[in-house]
């Protein structure tokens, strides 16, 4: 057989491609790619390859583009060029800071990636939550320095208290920049333990192990089903009314909630605290003719035994209502606003709305509005969303000469007066 092959090697056959030689690099950086802690000094020699003809006379150097002063040079031989850098910052980019060696010319002949940080410090306050028991999200802060000046590696890790294997979380940046999502395959009733590993070319440094019960740490959706409605006549209070989270009505839990409502002008929030466990809750001591935004949220507590206090969820969409007027006559032709901000009516009652749209200042509008009384005295009170965070209202009522703005506490409506060819009665 050894015959044969050299036989065929000789005949050409099989002969192994021809070796191509690399064209040697036009210079080399020592060290390159150094990784290095603030405040570090380095020597760095840029050596020239001798068929380049060049003199370590006939070099600079250059840092982030930056040329370096030449008496940090030192020429260690004919072909060899040295800088010195003392007390180094931190890398501008967690790619690496550009260390250059370039020719008189300004042709780049080698270059060099400086990494300057610091270890990472283990990751601190690692808190977590359940979304309906049915996945955990955690979140935890880099550190007390928590800039490294390198790209760092952060892991969250967790397994089951007194058995099971390591698992490692996948889903991340889910809630924030330092937060990871677990989706499922979460058991209750025992605890985990949770802790997050940091990384980087400096070291490893890891957290504190926290341990937690799902049912611990569970929050919900928003309460549904939010209306707000005025109590009869009276001018200075509301109904609130919402239904408990729908994803837990099959789980034993008590729940918690709270309200915050806020005048249509401003930015400043008001919170009731002391809801309990109620589905409704009396506002009062409100402005009378004063349109408010109401939201709930929900604390789920107690699920099977639990005995934490348990996490808040989001508030709910803010909806909308208006308290009478002061002296405002009552009775079958009173307007009744109820909707959630930004959509319709959330009560049956006559819709009226623009048959037509104007154009000009009136923007991209959404309109609605809620009518109630007899045919002969209808009154309509009209909801727009004019642009971002601005709501508009209007009060019309329908007399023997059509429609006819009525004056009184409501915002008045970009386009001027109303005309009664622009609105129609959807039932």
């Amino acid at each position: 057989w050894v015959d044969i092959l050299r036989i065929a090697l000789n005949n050409g056959k099989h002969r192994p491609p021809p070796l191509v030689q690399r064209p040697a690099d036009p210079a080399v950086i020592s060290p390159q790619d150094p990784t290095l802690v603030i405040g570090s000094s380095l020597i760095a020699a840029c050596s020239v390859n001798s068929d380049l003809h060049l003199k370590a006379e006939d070099l600079y150097w250059t840092l982030n583009g930056r040329r370096l002063p030449p008496e940090s040079y030192k020429v260690l031989n004919g072909t060899t060029l040295s800088v010195a850098l003392a007390n180094l910052n931190g890398s501008r980019q967690q790619s690496g800071d550009n260390l250059v060696c370039h020719s008189r010319d300004g042709s780049i002949l080698a270059g060099s990636c400086l990494y300057v940080g610091l270890p990472p410090e283990k990751p601190v306050n690692i808190t977590c939550w359940s979304k309906n028991m049915k996945d955990l999200t955690c979140k935890w802060a880099p550190g007390t320095e928590g800039e490294t000046y390198l790209h760092t590696n952060y892991t969250l890790k967790y397994k089951l208290r007194w058995y099971g294997r390591d698992n490692t979380c996948q889903e991340y940046r889910t809630a924030g920049q330092y937060s990871c999502h677990i989706p499922k395959d979460l058991a209750l009733f025992t605890p985990y333990e949770i802790w997050v590993e940091a990384s980087n070319r400096l070291g490893v440094a890891v957290s504190e192990v926290v341990m937690l019960d799902i049912l611990d740490v569970v929050t919900t959706d928003p309460p549904a089903d939010v209306t707000v409605s005025r109590v009869g006549d009276l001018e200075d209070q509301l109904s609130v009314r919402w239904s408990s989270p729908p994803a837990l009505k099959d789980f034993l839990f008590q729940a918690k909630y709270q309200i915050q409502y806020r005048v249509e002008e401003s930015s400043e929030w008001k919170v009731v605290d002391d809801v309990g466990n109620q589905t409704s809750c009396r506002l009062a001591g409100l402005r009378p003719g004063t349109v408010y935004f109401v939201q709930v949220r929900c604390n789920p507590f107690g699920i099977y035994g639990s005995k934490k206090a348990g996490i808040w969820s989001d508030w709910s969409n803010p909806t909308a209502a208006s308290t009478p007027r002061s002296g405002e006559q009552h009775g079958p032709a009173a307007i009744t606003m109820v909707g959630e901000e930004g959509k319709g009516p959330s009560e049956s009652s006559t819709l009226a709305r623009p048959a037509g749209h104007r154009g000009g200042d009136w923007g991209n509008v959404q309109p609605w509005g809620i009518c109630q009384g007899p045919s002969s005295q209808l009154i309509c009170m009209g909801h727009w969303r004019a642009g971002p965070g601005i709501l508009q209202w209007e009060r019309l009522q329908q007399g023997a000469s059509g429609w006819q703005r009525v004056l009184g506490p409501w915002a008045w409506l970009p386009g001027g007066a109303w005309a009664p060819s622009w609105w129609e009665r959807a039932r």
